[in-house]
């Protein structure tokens, strides 16, 4: 369902890797405005250990359930009352602002572009899931804790759509480099992407480093430098002095 990019959480959301870590109970606010499926995904998380402090129907409802509650987890959809455009997204990033450290879930039916990359951009311990992909209950809630525990968890379909909106950009990469930015992207290790692509790990690292390059960031260990280059290229920021 979702590929991942571990990198080091923030420091306010310690408790929260050490929750995951212990198997403590994380404390979730859930907001979803489908009565039925909001009901049902409580339920759900409940079963597998989560403990959701609310359960709420828009975004002014969920802004004021993290501030009441204090969770280590919001789950999210994207669009919610009033405009059932991206309300629940834009709250999401609000959320980050104020607490870095709080980790959180965008649950969507579509990828939405803006927000979504500020969201991701905002540090480890966020996830963006497509509903309509969600097909394993066990693989859903690992992704939840692995978010938690201060990764990002981005599902590959979301990455696909937003390459394919970004096409300019491309120009700039080889074939080769596209392929292996596309798995950086999912959250991929450079040993993962050279099995996956059948290459030396010191080709995948060659190629992340020309990537870097031609995106003026100099190649760097860093996980979250990675994520940045990643995101760079989805939104089409990327330098043209850099081809």
């Amino acid at each position: 369902m979702a590929a991942q990019m571990s990198g080091p959480p923030a420091a306010a959301g310690a408790t929260s890797e050490r929750r995951a870590t212990e198997g403590e109970r994380v404390r979730v606010v859930l907001a979803e405005d489908g009565v039925l499926l909001r009901e049902g995904v409580a339920g759900l998380l409940g079963r597998f250990g989560f403990e959701v402090v609310a359960a709420v129907g828009d975004a002014v409802a969920l802004e004021a359930a993290v501030g009441e509650f204090r969770p280590e987890l919001v789950v999210t959809d994207i669009r919610m009352p009033p405009g059932f455009s991206d309300e629940g997204l834009r709250a999401a990033v609000r959320l980050r602002r104020d607490c870095p450290g709080l980790a959180v879930v965008a649950l969507s039916q579509f990828v939405q572009d803006g927000y979504a990359t500020e969201l991701l951009e905002s540090g480890g311990g966020v996830g963006y899931l497509l509903k309509d992909r969600v097909v394993d209950v066990e693989e859903f809630v690992d992704a939840l804790r692995r978010v938690v525990a201060g990764e990002t968890v981005i599902d590959p379909e979301v990455v696909r759509r937003l390459l394919v909106r970004r096409s300019d950009p491309v120009s700039l990469l080889s074939p080769r480099e596209r392929e292996v930015l596309a798995l950086v992207a999912q959250g991929h290790s450079n040993a993962a992407i050279a099995r996956t692509l059948s290459l030396s790990e010191a080709a995948v690292g060659k190629h992340v480093g020309n990537i870097l390059a031609k995106f003026a960031l100099p190649p760097d260990d860093n996980t979250n430098r990675r994520v940045l280059a990643a995101l760079t290229y989805l939104r089409g920021d990327v330098p043209a002095s850099g081809a």
